[in-house]
């Protein structure tokens, strides 16, 4: 019996085509007819043929990889993004490797040196920045990268976010129209642009109201940093209504309200969020946020990095993207809203 292993020249030989053709069926975009990609496939089948990944990316120069970093994962949001991003990418005939990385830069820079190690195509880097050094060393490899809801000032970085700024203004009008004046806000953490952007829109559209902020805690997007920002800003003059930065810190925020402090959801208080994870629609929170537009994030997300892949000229691009405020029952609507 032949121990050897399976080669392409065995698989041409018994589908009675060229070594060229089986390399282009089992190269992704490369074209060959549907008759010859039968022809191969049935042959590699019965002849128990695995093409070699690793080879073809040393021949053709691309690996077919694009490299996921991620901070954490405990808010919905990003295992939801996640699976889409690797949906989106693997429809497209990429491969992903997900990587974690904490929050501060020197752990991100560590992450990213990692990932070009693998010879990755490209990077997508979610609820993560990193230092313009790092930025340059990716360009140097010839990696393109694209910011997945995050955005950074530097002008050759590509960014895919939620039009946070938006999203603040929307939710500070609608607490003003319900007829709330003592308005609070649970930041999430600062080093990140869309807690910045959020709160730049949401206090910006209070002072065009003529009105301020009534009190300011911090829950850095953690459920226990969270919890106690909600127990002192409702230790002494606590406020009608409160945004949140995000869903899974307002979560946190109703649970304490309502089950240790024994304040009522919206009576006594208004309740709003921002990305409308699944568990936002739960009939234990029924909360009103602001929804991201993941599916269209995250479209815009592998156009984005395929177009570079693709095109190293290509312009970096600043997407954000306007996402709808979902009414729910967490917070009193307007007089007369139906």
């Amino acid at each position: 019996m032949k121990n050897s292993k399976v080669t392409s020249a065995d698989v041409a030989e018994l589908a009675g085509v060229s070594q060229s053709a089986v390399s282009r069926v089992f190269t992704p975009g490369a074209s060959a007819s549907k008759k010859t990609a039968i022809k191969v496939k049935e042959a590699a089948v019965r002849l128990g043929y695995r093409p070699n990944s690793i080879a073809r990316a040393m021949v053709s120069g691309k690996s077919r990889m694009i490299g996921v970093v991620v901070a954490y994962l405990e808010n919905q949001f990003y295992p939801e993004a996640l699976e889409r991003l690797s949906n989106c990418l693997q429809e497209k005939g990429y491969h992903v490797l997900i990587f974690m990385a904490g929050k501060d830069m020197q752990s991100i820079d560590g992450v990213i040196e990692e990932i070009l190690d693998y010879q990755v195509d490209g990077i997508i880097a979610a609820s993560v920045s990193m230092s313009s050094g790092l930025s340059e060393r990716c360009r140097s490899a010839g990696v393109p990268m694209v910011l997945f809801n995050r955005s950074q000032d530097e002008p050759d970085m590509s960014a895919i976010t939620s039009d946070n700024i938006e999203g603040g203004s929307k939710i500070a009008k609608f607490l003003i129209n319900s007829g709330h004046r003592k308005i609070g806000y649970i930041a999430g953490w600062e080093g990140a642009s869309t807690q910045r952007d959020r709160e730049a829109g949401f206090i910006s559209t209070l002072n065009e109201a003529g009105l301020t902020l009534h009190s300011r805690k911090v829950g850095n997007f953690v459920l226990e940093d969270s919890k106690e920002a909600t127990r002192l800003m409702f230790s002494e003059n606590p406020p009608e209504a409160v945004f949140v930065a995000n869903d899974h810190m307002a979560f946190a925020v109703m649970d304490t309200l309502r089950y240790e402090l024994g304040i009522k959801v919206p009576l006594d208080v208004s309740v709003v969020g921002y990305d409308d994870v699944p568990a936002a629609s739960w009939s234990s929170y029924m909360l009103t946020t602001v929804r991201q537009p993941v599916n269209h994030m995250v479209q815009k997300t592998v156009d984005t990095l395929i177009e570079k892949i693709e095109n190293p000229k290509a312009t970096p691009k600043k997407i954000k993207i306007d996402g709808p405020l979902v009414l729910r029952n967490s917070a009193k609507l307007p007089k007369g809203y139906k």
